[in-house]
Formats: structure tokens, C-alpha cells, sequence
């Protein structure tokens, strides 16, 4: 039984042609999302079409900071999801390690095998958050907690699928862009048309680097299907996560065609000001950092999370 607080949703798109990306086979993948609304985090299950592998993005394991308790309803649904289709499972992609929710990979890799990546920068963000958090001497900033570190325009497969590692950081330094055939998996750099960008506050965050970034992703052709990883639905509209290059170019409100670098920049410090820190982020990077792994046990047998005081 799928539990209420997770909404499976297929956008599975018929096309009359799909554009092709450089490299691909011109098939389209097949993509279900799952939508959380603790966190507003859509996770994604990326199928090869008439086919038996598949890939999970952005996973989330849901975590009640009043009483520290984590709990996996969400990703049972996802494994519920992939036994039922047969699927295999080849990776369990993060597009960064977010400071919203703690990820559930460690766990569907115990339940489903596959690979736990990452972009090759997450070792940027473990050096800032290792000091930040002042976390074990065991603890290494060399990337070793997952199994697979992309480099900018590393390629991959999922079953027959092509697909390649696009590095665009600006909300941190090592931010990944997923690009499957005609569509692509973005992380936070870019959000639906009416809520613009990422923020570009957080440590290693840099708004002209987004800028850059998201120019790449909307260099891409112009049907390719962009797939977000949050949505709020501003002004009470319907949760949305899914729009095209086209779209974005258009209607972006933070970075359609025309504007500028500096009116980016601009724009996206004026917003950051405005924004407190996500309710989660204490937990969520100390443990996204160590691939969703907990801190080491202490004598008790319990692992601790650390709150910085005047820090963050």
C-alpha cells in the first residue's frame, strides 16, 4: 500500500521525434516520480523503455527532527515500485548532497544492490561541512563514502540507456545535472518557470557560477524534459516538477533568454537574503555527506548529529 505522504506519479511522454542528444540511442527513457510532501523532494525512478534496468534520483529517507527518529516509509515505496516491475537496479544517483532531506541510499542499496554516486566535487562540500561541524578524525573528505564520484562529461549506462554527468555547480560546488536521452535530471539549479533558481547562500554556494550552470542546461535542445528535484507550488498552484528548455528559456522568472549575468546575480542575492535555512539542513549534510551513512556509533551504541551554535 502506497502511504499518503508519497504520491506516485508516471510522466511518461509520448514524442513525436525526440531530439537527440550527442551520444544517445533515441530512445526515451521512461520516468516516474515520486513526490514527498515533508519535503517537497521528488524522487525519480528512470527505466530503460521495453526494458529491465533502471536508475533512482535524489532518494528520500524520511527523518522527524522533534524526536531524531528515521523512518523508511518513502523509499519502501520505491522498493515496492521496483520488485513489482522486475526492475534491476543499477544506480542510485544524488545531484547533491542536499541540506533538505536525508538521503535514503544506503538503504535501497541494501534492498535493490546498484552503485551510490555522486558528482567528483562532493569532496568540496565534505572539507567545508568537516570543518563546519568539526566531525571525527576518522572522518575522510576524499569522496570514499560512495561508490562512484562523476566527473564533468562522464558517461554511464542504465541498461541500454546512455547517459552522462553534467557538472553544474552554483547552489554548491558539486552539483549534477543527469542527462538521459531527452531528458534531464537537475538537481537544484533550476526550478519550474514561476520559482526561478536555487538559493546560492550555503557554504561553497555562488550565484554567478549558477548563472553558468543553468545557461548549460538550457544549451541543451529545446524539448529535452526537464526534471526537478523540489517544488513549493508558489501562489497555491498544483505541484509541478516536470518542464522543457523551451519552457525555461521562455518563462524562467530568475533566468529566461535576455537576462544577464549581473541582473542574475542580482536577483538571486536579493532572494537569498530573504530565505532562513532549510528546517533540515543540520542533519541532512552531516549525514548526505557520508553517502546517507549515520555518524559513527559512540560507546553507547548510538550515533549523534551535531548542531553548530552561530555557525550557520
Amino acid at each position: 500500500m502506497l502511504d499518503a505522504n508519497v504520491i506516485p506519479l508516471a510522466w511518461i511522454t509520448e514524442h513525436d521525434g525526440p531530439d537527440v542528444l550527442e551520444g544517445g540511442t533515441g530512445m526515451t527513457p521512461d520516468v516516474t516520480a515520486f513526490f514527498h510532501d515533508e519535503t517537497c523532494t521528488i524522487t525519480y525512478v528512470i527505466t530503460e523503455p521495453n526494458g529491465d534496468h533502471c536508475a533512482i534520483v535524489d532518494p528520500v529517507l524520511d527523518y522527524d527532527p522533534v524526536s531524531g527518529r528515521t523512518t523508511t516509509t518513502a523509499a519502501d515505496v520505491l522498493i515496492e515500485f521496483v520488485r513489482k516491475r522486475g526492475l534491476a537496479l543499477d544506480w542510485i544517483l544524488e545531484t547533491h548532497a542536499h541540506a533538505d532531506h536525508l538521503t535514503a541510499a544506503p538503504y535501497l542499496q541494501k534492498e535493490l544492490g546498484g552503485l551510490i554516486a555522486i558528482g567528483a566535487r562532493i569532496t568540496d562540500v565534505q572539507t567545508t561541512f568537516k570543518t563546519i561541524f568539526n566531525l571525527e578524525d576518522a572522518f575522510v573528505d576524499d569522496g570514499s563514502q560512495f561508490d562512484r564520484l562523476f566527473a564533468d562529461g562522464e558517461e554511464f549506462e542504465v541498461g541500454r540507456l546512455k547517459a552522462k554527468a553534467r557538472h553544474t555547480p552554483g547552489h554548491t560546488p558539486a552539483c549534477v545535472t543527469y542527462v538521459f536521452e531527452d531528458a534531464a535530471f537537475v538537481g537544484d539549479t533550476i526550478f519550474m518557470p514561476d520559482m526561478g533558481s536555487a538559493r546560492t547562500d550555503f557554504p561553497g554556494g555562488d550565484a554567478a557560477a549558477l548563472y553558468h550552470s543553468i545557461r548549460r542546461i538550457l544549451s541543451l535542445p529545446p524539448q529535452t524534459r526537464l526534471f526537478m528535484c523540489h517544488d513549493y507550488g508558489p501562489d497555491g498552484r498544483a505541484f509541478a516538477w516536470e518542464s522543457t528548455v523551451a519552457e525555461e528559456r521562455a518563462d524562467n522568472i530568475h533566468v529566461h533568454d535576455g537576462v544577464s549575468e549581473d541582473e542574475f546575480v542580482r536577483i538571486r542575492n536579493e532572494r537569498n537574503d530573504a530565505l532562513g535555512l532549510p528546517r533540515l539542513i543540520v542533519p541532512s549534510v552531516q549525514v548526505n555527506i557520508r553517502a546517507g551513512r549515520f555518524p559513527p556509533a559512540e560507546d553507547n551504541g548510538v550515533s549523534y548529529l551535531k548542531i553548530p551554535l552561530n555557525a550557520l
